[in-house]
């Protein structure tokens, strides 16, 4: 099972989206921030590694929120660890996504979210988490 992690970054009460490209597996999906654990690191070590690779931010690492196993209908499975980000260094700079927005915690199920994050999602819509 692919283990992934992904932040819960929550600015002025907004979230960032992030919007897949066409070229990407699972074209034009939102989701947050994040990707995979390489062999030897820690869930908030790859975390970290992400957020400077994706965004260009140096960011402190809350705690985890939630963890999610899915398995996708082609068969591919993954865990994902969702972390708090409360602040960080640098500006946001989108280095891969198609889009980047800041989106009201209401409106984020509006938004076609990957199938693994879209429970999350209405949970964090819902004032049940964050």
């Amino acid at each position: 099972m692919k283990q992934v992690v992904a932040a819960l970054i929550l600015k002025e009460g907004k979230f960032p989206a992030c919007q897949r490209t066409p070229q990407q597996v699972f074209p034009l999906k939102w989701e947050f921030p994040g990707g995979k654990i390489e062999a030897g690191e820690v869930p908030t070590q790859a975390l970290t590694r992400e957020l400077e690779e994706e965004l260009g931010i140096h960011a402190q690492i809350g705690r985890e929120v939630a963890r999610i196993q899915h398995t996708y209908r082609k068969g591919s499975a993954v865990e994902l660890h969702f972390f708090v980000v409360e602040d960080y260094e640098g500006e946001i700079d989108n280095r891969i996504f198609r889009d980047i927005r800041w989106v009201e915690r209401a409106d984020l199920p509006g938004y076609d979210f990957l199938d693994a994050d879209r429970q999350l999602v209405h949970d964090i819509a819902a004032g049940k988490l964050l």
